[in-house]
């Protein structure tokens, strides 16, 4: 087995991902990932705790990202509009990554831990948004409301960019999904 090969971890994603599209999750071993990968079960621990961080180990810069655009977006803008920034950042990671966001997507709806799982990441994200808005000066309960909101419009907005037909961009689904929240909230129809 080749462990000097670059892209370790990319290697190791890509193969749990297609032997969990393949086996399903529960039926692969980590063994089996690092052999499809070309690696030692070794270099995988080296890379994840567990084969169920492989499908989540990106939550962590994910949250960092979409926190940080928040956080940094103008002074002036409402926190719906400081949202909405973390949302068009958050985006841009996912160009070109459709059809492995679908894959991922796939294997997390066959599997109740996993599922699970997302769940909390989901809420590990609106409550570090409420964080980084009650940092702007966002008072409660606006803060959570507002976090909630923007994790709201980017779990219907990713589900909406990964269905089979879509071929728009995530960030003008996420603008979409906002506008109709704002329309909603407003007491219009969408």
């Amino acid at each position: 087995m080749s462990r000097w090969e670059p892209n370790a971890r990319g290697r190791l994603a890509e193969a749990a991902l297609e032997l969990y599209s393949e086996r399903g999750y529960e039926q692969t071993t980590v063994a089996e990932i690092a052999r499809r990968a070309g690696l030692t079960e070794r270099t995988f621990f080296r890379h994840y705790t567990d084969k169920r961080e492989v499908l989540f180990g990106g939550s962590g810069a994910l949250q960092e990202l979409f926190v940080g655009a928040v956080a940094e977006a103008p002074e002036s803008a409402a926190p719906i509009d400081a949202i909405a920034a973390g949302l068009e950042a958050v985006s841009a990671v996912f160009v070109g990554r459709r059809e492995q966001s679908r894959r991922r997507q796939t294997v997390i709806a066959g599997n109740a831990e996993l599922q699970e799982r997302e769940l909390i990441k989901l809420a590990s994200l609106a409550a570090a948004l409420g964080g980084a808005l009650r940092g702007r000066g966002v008072t409660e309960p606006a803060a959570s409301l507002t976090a909630e909101a923007g994790v709201a419009v980017f779990k219907v907005g990713f589900e909406r960019w990964i269905a089979p037909a879509e071929e728009r961009e995530m960030a003008s689904l996420m603008r979409e999904s906002l506008d109709e929240l704002r329309a909603v909230t407003a007491g219009g129809r969408a």
